[in-house]
């Protein structure tokens, strides 16, 4: 009590003027209607701004659940076309078949973890066994190819990043077919090396590089990146550096890409070797 009577004694003379001067607008603003319709409109326009920055903060903060709806929309899309594309190609197909024929099905998952830096760098995933994630499956997304998956949990995987000095890929150039062997030298994390290209093959620089499909994990045409640079080397092939282009150091969400004929792929070809 003694704190506030002190207060009130230090600064009677600005609650005085506060007071008064409250008195004088409220008069001023109820006694003419020019300067009350000024009031309202400079009220409306207050609560119109603090409602919009509202809204904003509010549409921000439900971007996560944004992104993981769209992923979800997009493997739906996937599943449909891989559908529609092996139905044009059957003129029959049996109806007990709920596939009808797919031969790739797709699924999202998130990035939970993640590595550029190392010589052998892996992506985690929240998703596993019992999503129907298993080994041998590929991850994509929008921008291209990320890796291959490699270990599963109940809820987690993890998948070899391109980004790793173990990881081989078949990959061809786009305009005239040359498929070789595409792997990481362990520098750059945006560019990858493309050899066995023969040095009679026309390169030109912006070349695009894609899955052969010749493995029984990737997609054929699933984007790589382009060609940057070309080098003949001491043998006949090029040395050919492919910038990427998917962004590794902004991973979010991705595809799992599952070939469900793999298992009949592989045993048909072990057959041979």
């Amino acid at each position: 009590m003694r704190n506030l009577l002190h207060f009130l004694a230090k600064y009677n003379n600005i609650i005085v003027f506060l007071i008064l001067e409250g008195v004088a607008l409220s008069l001023l603003f109820s006694g003419n209607s020019y300067h009350n319709t000024r009031l309202i409109k400079g009220l409306r326009g207050m609560t119109k701004g603090v409602e919009e920055k509202i809204f904003v903060a509010r549409r921000y903060l439900s971007l996560g659940e944004i992104n993981t709806s769209l992923a979800a929309e997009n493997t739906k899309l996937r599943n449909r076309i891989s559908r529609q594309i092996n139905e044009e190609k059957l003129l029959f197909f049996s109806v007990s078949d709920s596939l009808y024929n797919q031969q790739y099905q797709y699924t999202h998952a998130e990035v939970i973890g993640n590595s550029v830096n190392k010589q052998k760098n892996f992506i985690t995933l929240n998703k596993g066994k019992k999503h129907g994630i298993g080994t041998d499956m590929a991850v994509t997304n929008s921008e291209g190819v990320l890796g291959v998956i490699v270990g599963t949990s109940e809820n987690y995987s993890v998948a070899m990043s391109l980004l790793n000095i173990d990881f081989r890929l078949s990959a061809r150039i786009k305009t005239n077919g040359y498929f070789g062997s595409l792997t990481w030298d362990g520098r750059d994390y945006k560019h990858v090396i493309l050899s066995e290209i023969p040095q009679h093959v026309v390169i030109n620089e912006g070349d695009t590089i894609e899955t052969t499909g010749y493995s029984a994990v990737f997609p054929e045409g699933i984007l790589i990146g382009s060609v940057s640079d070309i080098r003949k080397s001491g043998s006949d092939f090029y040395n050919i550096t492919v910038s990427l282009a998917a962004d590794f150091k902004k991973l979010n969400y991705v595809n799992i890409v599952g070939n469900l004929k793999k298992s009949e792929q592989l045993e048909l070809e072990n057959l041979f070797k």
